[in-house]
């Protein structure tokens, strides 16, 4: 089906926790693919699938330098986190044009349904700690912005309403 489309930041599916995904089936790979063909469309290093409207625990996240490395997760949570923290630079399509510093812990252990329909353990560091705690938050219905003050998150909303508007 290719790349589709993101919803809007004011939308309440960004704001509701998706639904467990009980098993991997030929539909939940086929939105994986289409995942994947939005996350590289982006471009981005990692794509929930509520951003795209699919209220199911499905993501993406492909850090690599070469954008060959792409881990399918579904049902991913977080085992074990770092203490060391890393601060970066976060964005979202549903909040075009926009972006936060945000301290993230630098690595984390996920435990996640793979494409094979298996238990996985997987550690994350640097940037693909970032990305797989950035989706676990969209899971969650959550979004970057949460983790700002309310202050810096409104300034954000509006900026790129704004942007969006010319």
């Amino acid at each position: 089906m290719g790349a589709r489309a993101f919803i809007p930041f004011d939308d309440k599916r960004l704001r509701t926790p998706a639904t467990e995904v009980p098993e991997i089936t030929e539909t939940v790979r086929m939105i994986w693919d289409d995942m994947i063909d939005t996350m590289e469309a982006m471009p981005g290093v990692g794509l929930a699938a509520p951003q795209i409207g699919i209220m199911m625990r499905l993501a993406v996240v492909d850090a690599s330098d070469k954008r060959d490395g792409v881990v399918r997760m579904a049902n991913p949570e977080v085992l074990h986190a770092s203490v060391k923290l890393r601060k970066h630079d976060e964005a979202s399509p549903n909040l075009p044009g926009v972006w936060a510093p945000i301290a993230r812990p630098r690595a984390v252990t996920v435990r996640f349904l793979n494409d094979q329909n298996d238990w996985e353990e997987r550690d994350f560091v640097g940037l693909w700690a970032t990305s797989v705690q950035h989706q676990i938050d969209h899971l969650n219905g959550k979004t970057y912005v949460d983790h700002l003050t309310p202050l810096r998150r409104k300034m954000l909303i509006q900026k790129s309403k704004k942007l969006q508007r010319k």
